[in-house]
């Protein structure tokens, strides 16, 4: 054997005797270490005050992150648009002009309502849960459930008792007695199909009239014998000064704030 090799085998026997004589000083190092960990770590006082301060700042990045990501599912489903946008959807399709208004005015208009509809709600969750919040007075968790409370009694004012029943009752859970004890994943999709049920129902009152008005002016084109002029070329015309001699645009927005009241 080459003494280089002969050189490399005492090399290694001399680090595996050295790593065999300090073993059992690490392994009393590593005991020790463990024995004083529970000593080190918090009490369960100390868990549950840390608690109690609130959410640490990644995980506030994440509910905000959150919450941005939900926004429009809030907006849409929570508030008072649905109703709003379903309604001046039905009076453009009544109307018979299919690109007036555009849809990006009946949003607009959709937003701005439901903007003044949710005012009062808005105002409450700002008062009651986020200027305590920001004023370090509670904490995130306690704020959420102070700002559902003005918007859970919001949506159960519009939500009607049969949807709200459906879902208890798929749920098989007793009916509640007040108003707090209604969890938000149940009023939730109660109210939304409340107000896809509203919202309809005052579609198709908006519809008679113009329904009304194309059904005398196509009566009136057969009586003639004119089968060759589209109905609408000339009920268009008629249906539109209809709805601007009974001012519909105000009337159409005092029925939609009204049904909110």
């Amino acid at each position: 054997m080459s003494p280089r090799k002969l050189a490399l085998i005492a090399a290694l026997s001399a680090l595996f005797t050295t790593l065999a004589g300090s073993a059992p000083a690490l392994a009393q190092d590593a005991v020790q270490q463990a024995l004083q960990l529970p000593a080190a770590m918090p009490a369960m006082g100390d868990v549950a005050e840390i608690a109690n301060k609130g959410l640490t700042g990644p995980l506030k990045i994440l509910a905000l992150l959150t919450i941005l990501s939900l926004l429009p599912a809030i907006v849409f489903t929570m508030t008072s648009f649905t109703r709003v946008v379903i309604v001046l959807s039905f009076v453009r399709t009544g109307i018979g002009s299919m690109q007036t208004p555009p849809t990006q005015v009946i949003i607009g208009i959709a937003m701005f309502i439901t903007m003044f509809t949710m005012a009062p709600v808005t105002t409450a969750i700002m008062e009651q849960a986020y200027t305590p919040y920001a004023a370090g007075q509670i904490t995130e968790v306690e704020a959420a459930e102070r700002a559902a409370a003005p918007l859970r009694a919001f949506m159960l004012r519009q939500t009607r008792e049969s949807d709200l029943a459906l879902f208890y009752n798929a749920a098989r859970l007793p009916f509640p007695t007040t108003e707090a004890d209604v969890p938000m994943r149940i009023a939730i999709p109660a109210f939304v199909i409340s107000e896809l049920t509203t919202g309809f129902q005052m579609g198709v009152l908006v519809l008679l009239p113009f329904l009304l008005v194309d059904i005398a002016v196509a009566s009136t084109l057969m009586a003639m014998g004119m089968m060759m002029v589209p109905p609408t070329s000339i009920s268009l015309p008629l249906k539109l000064l209809l709805f601007v001699v009974v001012d519909g645009w105000h009337l159409l927005t005092r029925s939609l704030l009204r049904s909110f009241a």
